[in-house]
């Protein structure tokens, strides 16, 4: 039974680490947090050698000591169970607890995340220390829910240690049965990989081209990586909810090979995760046409909330970041670390932690900054998070009774994800597409949801919105083209992009006429396709109807032929050999519409779709707003609250048809309204 009303109360707090500091500052430290409105800190989840000094000697002594002073300034607790960084004790005396990379060069103690998940030993030891820690402090008044390791598959996603190649065979013959069902889902009769003897089979390895597996067995081991990650926690989650059933239990994430949906389902009460926003700093593209920079963690925030309606912030940027050699990240300008907190809140928090209370003066983290810097004085980060303190004691009760809502749904799928790594005629294109739609649908002001499609996705779950957006599914089951042809029936609209349908769950490509499993939704074939790649030069889109427009038809396109009169053809391609023939299609299914899209979307495409469905801002009739602020709806019984977010430093005007309230002051706003730069209001 997950104890959901842990998040009924919204918490403001800071990651904190008694280890690295002289216990002459802990309970000042606590008690500061306080008078900043901060409730609750994380700790120990890097602090495995603290409580194990030796291999069956427990000392518990040093954080007895600070969750003391803690509970002494009225603050509540999570514990991480310390498993993502084993002591050196550990790694020295049981070496096969390492992790190796696909080369086989074994990743030694020094860093963190060095381990494996299916060594046996590792597990024993994990789970005797997360027992100790369970039983130790399951009574203790100020602690009140558990961080499982940290940041599962983060740095590293991929195993080949000896005991993950005999996993993966126990994985396989488990899921298989016999060699011949794996020898016809992994399409070994190609090049000859057929094997005799389960002896024979193997993770990937490296190959005469570096790092190209079949591709079907490099499918399986994105699965079994996720379901291995999955069976190591559990072996914690199950300990701590025998042994301290009144706490609850989360993990921090978002990583790759990973099914975080299936894990939050079957081991937590709810997710969390670590928003750093300036992450756009590092991985910024000069050649981007809009960036969203800083507002694109919103489109993350949304997968999410796909997630965990309501989760923890267990990590939210408060200063510059960055390790010693990478991931250098630049100050947060005045403000901004306001508008990330509010940001992490429009989209469902109702706890955020800000890491770290201060800044580390050794380790690798020395330039990863925290609310305080390192001489400790009050600086402007303090300031800001005493403000955002101040407003959410008294409106966090309000917000915390509150779940986002949208109209639209962006979907994806693990089947999706995981092969399109490996498989460059479709992989590349889903994250273009997906932020694509995101920019058109935020720059108007159109609140949207992420939304995976599972096994267990039910016509309930699609009918809680007028328009779904699936832009690349190339794995589609015949279950789940039935259950869009269903919602669509029944008045949904389905939108789908090139590349749609033309594989099943192994990866093998159907014997079919594209798209596939959704060729009868959308009522078309595809004629003929191409990558948009060297000598093939780009094409574009000229759209029918009312004002003639003309958008790119981006990377790869599907040339398109109408299999049905109920098919009405929305644009065709403009230049090439295929000038004239059909890119864009609607088909009237039922009460509702599929569309197909013959190529890659881009923020201009998807705006064309936008516009010829009539959707609008769900606030159009009382709210106008420029493109560089952000709505997002939060709301309950009581009634909605709009979260308008200025991603610019430059102050925006607003103007409200009707007199509103900013939850945040307590002020009543209507008319012309200026936002100042990285401003934040709530109007309720």
């Amino acid at each position: 039974m997950k104890q959901t009303d842990a998040l009924k109360e919204f918490r403001l707090g800071v990651c904190y680490y008694p280890e690295h500091w002289p216990e002459a500052l802990w309970e000042d430290d606590f008690r500061r947090m306080r008078e900043l409105g901060l409730s609750v800190v994380r700790v120990a989840e890097f602090a495995w050698s603290i409580f194990e000094p030796k291999e069956g000697v427990f000392s518990f002594e040093l954080f007895d000591r600070a969750l003391e002073l803690a509970h002494k300034q009225g603050l509540k607790v999570i514990v991480g169970t310390p498993t993502a960084t084993p002591p050196a004790w550990l790694t020295h005396k049981y070496p096969e607890v390492l992790n190796v990379t696909h080369n086989g060069v074994t990743l030694h103690h020094g860093s963190r995340r060095h381990y494996n998940y299916s060594s046996q030993k590792y597990r024993e030891l994990s789970a005797i220390i997360t027992r100790q820690m369970a039983e130790h402090y399951k009574n203790h008044p100020a602690v009140i829910g558990w961080q499982i390791d940290n940041e599962f598959n983060c740095e590293i996603s991929e195993f080949y240690a000896p005991a993950d190649h005999d996993a993966f065979r126990i994985w396989l013959q488990e899921k298989y049965g016999t060699l011949e069902k794996l020898n016809e889902a992994w399409g070994a009769v190609f090049w000859n990989q057929t094997y005799s003897d389960w002896e024979q089979v193997f993770l990937p390895r490296p190959t005469p081209v570096h790092k190209q597996p079949n591709p079907h067995q490099a499918l399986d081991e994105k699965r079994f990586i996720s379901d291995n990650t999955i069976s190591f926690a559990k072996v914690q989650a199950d300990i701590l909810r025998e042994v301290a059933p009144d706490h609850w239990v989360t993990t921090n994430g978002l990583f790759g090979h990973l099914d975080s949906h299936r894990m939050n389902d079957e081991l937590l009460d709810f997710f969390s995760y670590d928003s750093y926003p300036q992450f756009s700093t590092i991985f910024y593209d000069k050649n981007e046409e809009n960036p969203l920079a800083d507002r694109g963690s919103s489109q993350t925030l949304g997968t999410i909330r796909s997630i965990s309606p309501n989760f923890t912030i267990m990590e939210q940027q408060s200063g510059p970041g960055g390790w010693v050699n990478k991931m250098d990240m630049p100050s947060p300008k005045p403000g901004q670390m306001r508008l990330w907190t509010y940001q992490s809140i429009a989209h469902g928090a109702n706890m955020v932690l800000y890491f770290r209370w201060r800044t580390a003066t050794v380790g690798n983290e020395i330039y990863w900054h925290g609310i305080n810097d390192y001489h400790n004085r009050p600086n402007r980060r303090v300031r800001e998070a005493g403000q955002i303190g101040a407003e959410l004691a008294h409106a966090g009760s309000r917000i915390a009774g509150t779940r986002y809502k949208a109209e639209i749904a962006l979907l994806s799928d693990y089947d999706n994800d995981w092969d399109g790594e490996y498989d460059v005629w479709h992989g590349p294109f889903a994250w273009q597409s997906d932020k694509a739609w995101f920019k058109a649908l935020t720059r108007r002001h159109i609140p949207s949801d992420k939304l995976y499609v599972r096994s267990g996705t039910t016509l309930e779950d699609l009918k809680r919105y007028k328009v779904l957006v699936y832009p690349h599914p190339a794995i589609m089951r015949d279950e789940t083209a039935a259950l869009l042809e269903q919602y669509t029936r029944e008045g949904g609209i389905v939108i789908f992009g090139c590349r749609t349908g033309y594989k099943d769950e192994r990866g093998h490509c159907y014997m079919r006429p594209f798209p596939g499993a959704a060729a009868g939704l959308c009522g078309i074939s595809v004629e003929e396709f191409t990558l948009i790649k060297g000598t093939r030069a780009a094409t574009s889109m000229k759209w029918s109807g009312g004002e003639e427009a003309l958008t790119g038809a981006d990377s790869f396109n599907d040339i398109l032929f109408v299999e049905s009169d109920s098919v009405e053809v929305v644009a065709h391609y403009a230049s090439d050999y295929y000038a004239g023939k059909p890119a864009v299609t609607k088909n009237v299914f039922g009460e509702g519409e599929a569309w197909y899209f013959g190529a890659v979307f881009n923020e201009a495409s998807a705006g064309q779709i936008i516009e010829r469905l009539g959707l609008v801002s769900p606030a159009a009739g009382w709210l106008t707003l420029p493109k560089e602020v952000e709505l997002a709806i939060r709301e309950d019984e009581a009634g909605p609250l709009h979260f308008l977010l200025n991603y610019s430093e430059q102050s925006a005007e607003l103007t409200l048809r009707e007199a509103k309230t900013d939850l945040l002051t307590g002020k009543t706003l209507s008319g012309t309204v200026t936002l100042e730069g990285y401003g934040v209001v709530v109007l309720s």
